[in-house]
Parts: C-alpha cells; sequence; structure tokens
C-alpha cells in the first residue's frame, strides 16, 4: 500500500512485521514497525482519506484484509466491534506520541540505549538481543543518518554495551539505563520492569 492511495481493505496483522514509511520531496523515514497482532492504517478506513503512509512487509508475513465497506457497516451495528476499533487508534495515537516524544527530548545516543532496553525487555531482558531491522531501518525510525547511528553505537561501548553486526550485548544494564533514562510516559507503562532492574 502507498501513501496518498485510498483504503480499500483494513489489513489485520497476524504474523510477521510491516514498515510503515512515508516519503516527501526525495526523502524517505520510517514511521514505525506493526507487529501481531494489530491492524495498521485504521484511520484511513474510518476517515475514507488517503493513507498518509507507506506500508511494506520486512519478513514473510500473514495479514487478512477485511473490506473497508464491511469494517464501516460492523462500527455502526457492533458496539464492541466499534469500541475494539477505538481502542486499536487510541493506542496508534499514543504510540505515535511516544514516538514523537522520545525524538524532540532525547539525543540520539539517548534514543538508541532507550531502543536496546525496550526490544531487551520485550524479548523477556536477555542480555543479548539481534535488531529486528536493518540498520539503515532502524536509523531512519529513531531519526538519525545511519553515520549517526553508527557513531552512537560506538559510543554505547563505554555505556553498557557491546555491539558486533545486528548483535546487541548489553554488558551493564545500569550504566546503559543510565543514558536511556527509561521513562513509562515515553517508553511505554511495561518499561517499568526495566527500570526496576536497574
Amino acid at each position: 500500500m502507498r501513501q496518498g492511495d485510498y483504503a480499500d481493505f483494513l489489513h489485520v496483522m497476524i504474523e510477521g512485521s510491516v514498515e510503515l514509511h512515508a516519503a516527501w520531496n526525495g526523502h524517505d523515514t520510517v514511521m514505525g514497525v506493526v507487529h501481531p497482532v494489530s491492524t495498521f492504517i485504521l484511520a484511513a478506513c474510518v476517515c475514507d482519506e488517503a493513507y498518509l503512509m507507506s506500508a511494506r512487509t520486512l519478513e514473510r508475513s500473514q495479514i487478512i484484509m477485511i473490506p473497508v465497506a464491511d469494517v464501516r457497516v460492523a462500527l455502526r451495528r457492533d458496539p464492541d466491534f466499534a469500541m475494539a476499533g477505538m481502542r486499536e487508534l487510541a493506542n496508534g495515537y499514543r504510540t505515535f506520541v511516544r514516538h514523537a516524544k522520545n525524538l524532540k527530548l532525547r539525543n540520539s545516543q539517548e534514543r538508541l540505549a532507550a531502543y536496546i532496553l525496550y526490544q531487551s525487555h520485550g524479548s523477556g531482558d536477555p542480555d543479548t538481543i539481534v535488531l529486528p531491522v536493518e540498520k539503515r531501518h532502524l536509523a531512519s525510525h529513531l531519526g538519525m543518518t545511519p553515520e549517526n547511528l553508527s557513531r552512537s553505537m560506538k559510543a554505547l561501548k563505554g555505556h553498557g554495551v557491546a555491539i558486533k553486526g545486528t548483535r546487541v550485548t548489553i554488558t551493564d544494564r545500569t550504566r546503559l539505563a543510565a543514558v536511556a533514562a527509561p521513562d513509562p510516559l515515553i517508553d511505554g507503562p511495561q518499561i517499568k520492569t526495566t527500570i526496576a532492574a536497574t
């Protein structure tokens, strides 16, 4: 799906991952990555307006496509479906607000440190994780150039992180957390466990 097109279907992510990205004036940026189970581009379906972003799969994925006309009928007739749609839109809004706060309130090194802690926490807090996206996609998602991401990775080596390719090892979680300063109002409520562990 491409930005500027109109929604024919609601997409429900069942398996895999989808990158949402936007382009303007020769520039392209990653807006977010969708994981199961979640919808994407629900707002365009509800409002009958053009997609603000494009989407592409990052890996083998399974996506259910529901005709947008059926979605609108269900929203009008089924209160439980409408409430689930509202929750999905609200969660999406809050995710984007957190992402905007992350970009505007943290420097590049702090954003990368917070991302590593978040990925570790989402995997059960292991000390070693594998970056789930290519470095150029990660740089775009974190609002950096690939060169800036590389510099930030080198800088974090002195703050409790060892990085080799896409493999990231947390050698000192307390020092890494000191750089990231995890905050539930930016990183989400689940980050409280990470704070407590530091």
